[in-house]
């Protein structure tokens, strides 16, 4: 898969026409073409065909290497689109001529300096958009706007309506320009939100310190950032202390301290002091290409509402034009009294107010915004339909270590038996749990506190679901849960324990336990009430016994918990949670490393506190970029926004047409005021789409 920007794509029909037409390539493996932000990803082993194609669709569009793309210099909207303010400008000045010299005009031989200044001024203005719908026609599309906004302005020639000929081509044309400052505004409203990428890196060579890209800059190489400038690459710090902005990557407003030895990524903003930095991944694997990377190619998964209004828009304007066809020929046929002049101005009327611009518009840039929102608040929404996805959710499901708690264990009391000492215990279930990199063995092993002499064990099996096995000193240690006891046989005299256990046994005699204790996360309790007031039910699922599974999920006021649970067990639950929840959604949220199957499952599959994580990226459909469960509820929010804007837009754009049909058939609406209201409606959708970015 590449991505490649398209010049000049200023049209959302223009778009569908051309990812429509590369699909049909047998060359062509998948493509998206993305209006929102002019993109189009592709794979395909013949990129000079595909150009071909689309220069035989769109000549005007140009395709460029998004990895040769040049840094553009800011352009005044006004000069950018400076030949067309001199056509509308003097299209208008020859329109204004007519209208006050009407009566002088008309009276000449064969009306032809009536003629003359009216097809003046519909030449001027309307000539690309003539030359647009013949190259159509000509290649088999039929049925755009420019084939309507032509027949429409020919046919009021044909009946004399010349004054409105050249007024409905100058409004069209005056509002695809005002169209293309919005669009063009829009784009660059959501790419500021991104504006993370760093411009440079200060890389140090010896005593020197150059100025370098990102993109130079080698995993090991040493950086120095200092304060204010943008942290370049994902890295540890090797000197320095300092307060980094981390909005632009998690949404956080309060900045973190960094010290040596703490991990900083690329995108933060250093606040204060000098550091300096071992970098620690390449620019294109780091965190902050990622992130542009996923938001860029979010909308390529479109979501159904984009798809219906795709397939609409398609059937929906032959439907239009052959309906003003029959309008314009049968009432006359029909009924006595009637004129085809009036019929056809009325049949011209509905091909004017019909273009589905607003739609096939402002949809596209609303959940692009939606995204662009998202992603501002630390959250990554890998597709515009898993914002669809968000707001039918009715169950959410965490997973409890790490996501709903810290997943900081401490040993917090040793329980001895049968005359063990709580130092043989600690002893022998670290070495058990050496080997392992689970946080409970961890929290063992640091607890020890001795050092481990690995030649004192012999072997090391892990039972999944269970514990550890091993050969400590010739001594059969077991270190596990109690059904580990239970599978074992041994003989043993507590079965259940409040909290996170871990029972010891040495040459098959029970010594006791350990009690590990982990902490909810500060948001955890709000996180769960957020959800609850949306009247999303709560569920958790974990691998703890049953005691501490009930007491963290009465902490919480969990709706729901099941405990003791195998990896393979929690894919089971959300399997039936999702038939249990037909009428809705199930999410989800997991640490995206250990719950990727169960995250995979979900119909949302939520990866929490996954900042640089990659097996969470790649399985989740969502990925907050801190360790905040609350956050699951505001993704719910930015999708409900998201949904309500382009529905608010669907309903007024098609409420508006519809209206204005009904008066062009009852002979009420003009040309100008139906020209009117198809570029008013199309640019009050556009700018309520943008709304999406101000909340």
């Amino acid at each position: 898969m590449k991505k490649y920007k398209l010049n000049n794509l200023d049209c959302a029909s223009c778009a569908t026409k051309i990812e429509n037409s590369l699909s049909k390539l047998e060359e062509v493996k998948s493509v998206s073409v993305n209006f929102a932000n002019a993109t189009m990803t592709i794979d395909t082993d013949n990129i000079e065909k595909v150009k071909a194609q689309i220069k035989a669709i769109e000549p005007d569009v140009e395709v460029q290497d998004i990895e040769k793309e040049k840094t553009l210099v800011s352009v005044n909207e006004l000069a950018e689109n400076k030949s067309t303010i001199i056509k509308v400008a003097s299209a208008l000045a020859l329109l204004v001529i007519g209208i006050i010299f009407e009566d002088k005009l008309h009276n000449t031989p064969f009306q032809l300096a009536e003629y003359a200044v009216y097809v003046t001024a519909y030449l001027i203005v309307g000539w690309n958009v003539i030359a647009s719908a013949v190259k159509n026609i000509i290649r088999g599309q039929f049925f755009d706007e420019q084939f309507l906004m032509a027949i429409a302005t020919l046919g009021a020639f044909a009946i004399h309506q010349m004054p409105e000929a050249v007024a409905v081509m100058l409004f069209y044309v005056t509002g695809e320009l005002f169209q293309d400052i919005a669009v063009g505004r829009s784009r660059k409203s959501i790419k500021s939100l991104l504006e993370i990428k760093p411009d440079y890196a200060n890389l140090k060579s010896g005593v020197e310190v150059v100025r370098v890209s990102p993109e130079d800059v080698k995993i090991g190489d040493i950086i120095v950032v200092k304060a204010g400038e943008k942290i370049p690459l994902d890295g540890t710090i090797l000197d320095g202390t300092s307060f980094v902005d981390t909005a632009a990557l998690t949404g956080e407003s309060v900045p973190r301290k960094v010290t040596e030895k703490d991990e900083v990524m690329a995108g933060m903003i250093n606040q204060s002091g000098l550091l300096t930095v071992k970098v620690n991944k390449l620019f294109g694997e780091s965190s902050v290409s990622k992130i542009l990377e996923l938001v860029e190619n979010a909308t390529s998964q479109k979501a159904e509402t984009e798809k219906f209004i795709t397939t609409f828009a398609r059937y929906y304007t032959p439907i239009v034009v052959i309906g003003a066809l029959l309008l314009a020929i049968l009432p006359p046929l029909l009924f006595s009294g009637q004129t085809f002049g009036d019929w056809i101005y009325r049949a011209l009327v509905v091909l004017v107010i019909s273009c589905p611009c607003a739609l096939v518009i402002s949809i596209p840039l609303g959940y692009f915004g939606g995204v662009g929102l998202a992603a501002r608040k630390g959250i990554l929404v890998k597709g515009s339909n898993f914002l669809d996805a968000l707001t039918q959710v009715r169950t959410v499901v965490f997973d409890k270590t790490g996501t709903l708690t810290k997943g900081e264990f401490k040993v917090s009391e040793v329980v001895t038996s049968n005359g063990s000492s709580k130092e043989e215990i600690l002893e022998y279930a670290a070495y058990a749990e050496a080997n392992s990199n689970h946080p409970v063995a961890q929290s063992i092993t640091v607890a020890y506190q001795g050092k481990i002499d690995i030649a004192r064990i012999t072997k090391t099996e892990e039972i999944s679901g269970h514990g550890i096995k091993a050969i400590v000193d010739g001594k059969i240690i077991l270190a596990g849960n109690d059904k580990m006891l239970h599978k074992e046989n041994v003989e043993h005299s507590v079965c259940q324990v409040d909290g996170t256990v871990v029972h010891v046994t040495i040459d098959r005699v029970y010594a006791g336990y350990i009690i590990i204790s982990d902490s909810l996360k500060d948001d955890a309790i709000q996180a769960i009430e957020n959800l609850k007031a949306k009247n999303i039910q709560t569920v958790m699922l974990t691998g703890d016994n049953q005691f501490a599974a009930a007491a963290f999920a009465k902490r919480l006021s969990i709706d729901k918990y099941f405990y003791e649970l195998l990896p393979e067990d929690k894919v089971k639950h959300i399997e039936q949670l999702i038939e249990e929840n037909k009428g809705g959604k199930v999410a989800f949220v997991g640490d995206g490393i250990n719950d990727a199957p169960v995250i995979a499952r979900a119909d949302v599959g939520i990866a929490m506190g996954a900042l640089g994580s990659d097996a969470a990226i790649e399985t989740a459909d969502v990925v907050l970029m801190t360790d905040s469960p609350s956050k699951v509820a505001l993704a719910i929010d930015v999708a409900k926004i998201t949904r309500n804007i382009v529905w608010q837009n669907i309903y007024f754009a098609m409420g508006v047409k519809l209206i204005f049909i009904v008066l062009g058939v009852f002979g009420v609406a003009t040309m100008w005021e139906a020209v009117f209201g198809d570029m008013g409606v199309a640019l009050i959708a556009i700018f309520n789409a943008l709304r999406i970015l101000k909340k």
